[in-house]
């Protein structure tokens, strides 16, 4: 299969802005302040025949006035002028574009549309879009995104690239991305799919070094057979996390009327998907929980899992959802482990799975708990309860586990519950790599998934 070069796109040395404005409430204007605030190392062209100049940049009237290469336009224009625009653009030879400008087969102008693959086709440009965020690549600092900074927070680098249909799915990932302390590779928002689609991203996407783990959210599937064989390859490397939408007859028509998707059965979406070792999220949520786990745990040797917590309840809960995981179980701790544990723990502590060090634990008891579990044979993944409204529980924990993290080769994930104080704590450790969950039953679906696809990953 054919593969569109897509790395002008998301590593350009240089970007015309085509219908960057000097008035702040225009979209042009807000993603030409954005190559701004990024520090975008390379060329801006600023692309509008109504001013000399915009922002302090020079102004052209067209793209072929500008005498140097472009490897990415972005259109941000009325719809109706976007054809002569993209025309000029294949004129200029610019090696890549993206429309964010809306207006088309959504809305049921699929003429237009059709116009712009016609043209995207003639001088094989690969166009992004149209009605689409666009692109954003935190290491190169592109930024087509038309959401100002101060509304949006960039995520910090990472290895998730996140791929959504929907640029309002996709911003308030974004966002949930950037207060969870994990970190982006890419984000591409691809809109109407006119011309690049889900196909063209995912086979980009599976070669791309900086891309650890592929987060989809799907309204439709243009070119189903081309995007299963695709992935059947693609799963055997990297997880691909997906979000199907038009789970209804209802949904599938506000799909339709969204981004003109045809979004197929989803019961045969899921079937293919689960075939193929997709991780299938029910909802937002599942995304984030289950992005964060893929991209900082290592792979599972195994089923069995220990709970370390300093709250007898939430221990239990976090039990509950391991027995009903269907894949996982409670480890059995190994008489060494025992032996160690007895030494270091006050009576009041039941050494037994899970292992509740009490209200009263600090960051020594915790310490003393995870060295001897981290070290049994018997045991596979760990999870650790902290709250943070006990007395012992303070930031010497959360640098325990922090500390404890960057040396275990097992996964070994968190959960903290509460308000301001926990969430510095969280974010603390989140932004060290060790991701925290807000609920047992996120935690242990998050670490079933990761087995899940190690399994898959095993037989194939």
């Amino acid at each position: 299969m054919a593969k569109m070069d897509l790395e002008p796109m998301m590593k350009p040395k240089s970007v015309a802005i085509i219908g960057a404005s000097r008035d702040p409430d225009k979209v042009g204007h807000v993603i030409l302040q954005n190559y701004i605030n990024s520090g975008y190392p390379g060329r801006i062209f600023v692309v509008n025949k109504n001013a000399d100049n915009v922002m302090g940049f020079k102004s052209y009237a067209s793209i072929m006035d500008i005498k140097e290469k472009v490897d990415l336009a972005v259109i941000a224009i009325p719809a109706p002028y976007v054809p002569e625009a993209l025309e000029e653009c294949g004129k200029a030879k610019a090696k890549t574009a993206v429309v964010i400008s809306g207006g088309f087969a959504e809305v049921g102008n699929k003429a237009l549309q059709d116009e712009l693959v016609k043209i995207a086709g003639k001088y094989k440009i690969p166009t992004m879009g149209p009605n689409c965020l666009g692109i954003m690549d935190p290491r190169s600092r592109v930024d087509t995104l038309f959401l100002p900074t101060y509304k949006l927070s960039r995520p910090q680098i990472g290895g998730v690239s996140f791929v959504s249909q929907s640029g309002a799915v996709g911003s308030a990932i974004l966002d949930m991305i950037s207060s969870e302390g994990f970190g982006l590779s890419k984000f591409i928002s691809y809109g109407n799919a006119a011309h690049i689609d889900e196909v063209d991203i995912l086979n980009y996407l599976i070669d791309d070094k900086e891309t650890k783990v592929i987060v989809m959210y799907l309204e439709g599937i243009k070119r189903g057979k081309e995007f299963l064989e695709i992935a059947r390859s693609a799963t055997k490397a990297k997880p691909i996390i997906v979000l199907k939408a038009g789970r209804t007859s209802a949904g599938m028509q506000a799909a339709h009327s969204h981004t003109a998707s045809l979004a197929g059965s989803y019961e045969t979406n899921m079937a293919l998907f689960t075939q193929f070792g997709f991780t299938i999220a029910d909802d937002l949520n599942d995304l984030l929980y289950y992005a964060k786990a893929f991209e900082s745990e290592p792979e599972p040797k195994g089923n069995r899992v220990a709970v370390i917590t300093n709250g007898g309840g939430i221990g239990v809960i976090a039990t509950d959802e391991v027995a009903a995981s269907g894949n996982l179980k409670m480890a059995e701790f190994s008489q060494q482990t025992v032996d160690a544990l007895k030494k270091t723990m006050p009576m009041l502590v039941n050494v037994r799975n899970p292992l509740d060090l009490a209200g009263d634990a600090d960051g020594k008891r915790y310490e003393d708990a995870i060295s001897a579990v981290m070290q049994d044979p018997d045991i596979d993944m760990i999870i650790v309860v902290t709250l943070f409204q006990t007395p012992g529980a303070d930031s010497s924990v959360a640098a325990k586990l922090i500390h404890y993290k960057e040396r275990s080769d097992k996964p070994m994930i968190g959960i903290a519950m509460g308000s301001e104080y926990t969430q510095v704590h969280k974010l603390m450790m989140e932004s060290s790599g060790f991701p925290v969950y807000d609920s047992p039953a996120a935690a242990v679906k998050s670490l079933s998934e990761l087995l899940k696809y190690k399994e898959y990953k095993g037989s194939h």
